[in-house]
């Protein structure tokens, strides 16, 4: 039995202050922020959106690539959407734009994985992060590189989720500080690793108001321990403290929406409707079934963006 796991011997608020801190101790947080939060380095229109292209320092020296697309309109402030990229080309794929014929297939054949334009289909503004190891910011500048930042991580005192996470809060500092974003309807949302980041993200940071990762949710049991993952999905020693259900412990009672495919192969739907009975459970605790959900799909592992975004309406958001 993980050591901290929550089993309603004490109040789900008095859980959270001591859970939330040793989480953050476990991702090797707090990291050290750079001076320059906000560098805007273009802008460019496409149709019925601005595409506002900059970088925020999140640490002396590192700078994280990112997007922000705010609609056309004439709206006093816009919801927004973070989306969280998962394994692939890069953060491009998310904003729908192909750089080689390969991603020219991806996009076409998976089109839901361009989740920038999905949110301004929404009427959403989207803020598309590169993440650490992916694309701009991986060893090669396409593509993933985790294995290689993951084990340098571990070897300072870090995680490559925990930069990721730090990384994801300096960029909306930087666009709550400098766009106009309704700061009461905050999406996180991703796929696959994109979802794991969405979720160890919304745990940390309770500006998001609605949780909804996709095929990334399961016990660690039966997916991260049980069959071969990328490496930036391990964190040290987490599995003596928390079951991945816990983590979403620090999530609720915000809403969190969690999509699952019926025959995704490396998070396995049994185990994953386990990890979701220990989540409604959680949710009982402060009266709160009704906020979060498991939507299956009838596929694989992908993003299942269509069921999402019908609950994540459906919820007022």
């Amino acid at each position: 039995m993980p050591h901290l796991r929550f089993n309603g011997d004490i109040s789900l608020a008095e859980w959270q202050a001591s859970a939330r801190e040793k989480l953050k101790e476990l991702l090797g947080l707090p990291l050290q922020r750079g001076e320059s939060d906000f560098e805007l380095e273009r802008r460019d229109s496409f149709d019925g959106y601005t595409d506002y292209r900059f970088t925020v320092e999140s640490e002396p020296g590192y700078f994280v690539p990112c997007h922000l697309l705010l609609p056309d309109g004439d709206k006093e402030k816009y919801p927004l959407t973070i989306c969280f990229s998962g394994h692939g080309a890069g953060m491009h794929i998310a904003l729908g734009r192909a750089k080689t014929e390969k991603d020219e297939k991806s996009l076409a054949d998976w089109h839901h994985r361009a989740m920038g334009p999905r949110s301004i289909k929404e009427g959403r503004a989207a803020l598309v992060i590169e993440a650490r190891s992916f694309g701009e910011c991986s060893v090669k500048g396409y593509g993933t590189s985790c294995t290689e930042t993951a084990k340098t991580a571990i070897l300072m005192g870090r995680t490559l989720i925990g930069e990721r996470v730090h990384d994801a809060a300096c960029a909306l500092d930087a666009v709550l500080k400098n766009f106009p974003i309704d700061e009461g309807n905050i999406v996180a949302t991703g796929n696959s690793g994109g979802g794991t980041a969405a979720y160890y993200f919304s745990a940390l940071d309770e500006r998001v108001s609605v949780c909804a990762p996709s095929c990334s949710i399961c016990t660690f049991e039966g997916s991260i321990i049980a069959m071969e993952h990328c490496m930036c999905n391990h964190i040290p020693s987490i599995r003596r403290y928390f079951e991945m259900s816990d983590i979403a412990g620090l999530i609720a009672p915000r809403p969190l929406v969690i999509a699952a495919g019926r025959t995704d192969p490396i998070f396995p739907i049994a185990p994953t409707e386990e990890c979701f009975a220990s989540i409604q459970s959680i949710y009982d605790s402060v009266d709160s079934r009704e906020k979060c959900a498991l939507l299956i799909g009838d596929g694989g592992h992908l993003n299942y963006a269509d069921l999402l975004w019908d609950k994540i309406h459906a919820l007022g958001y």
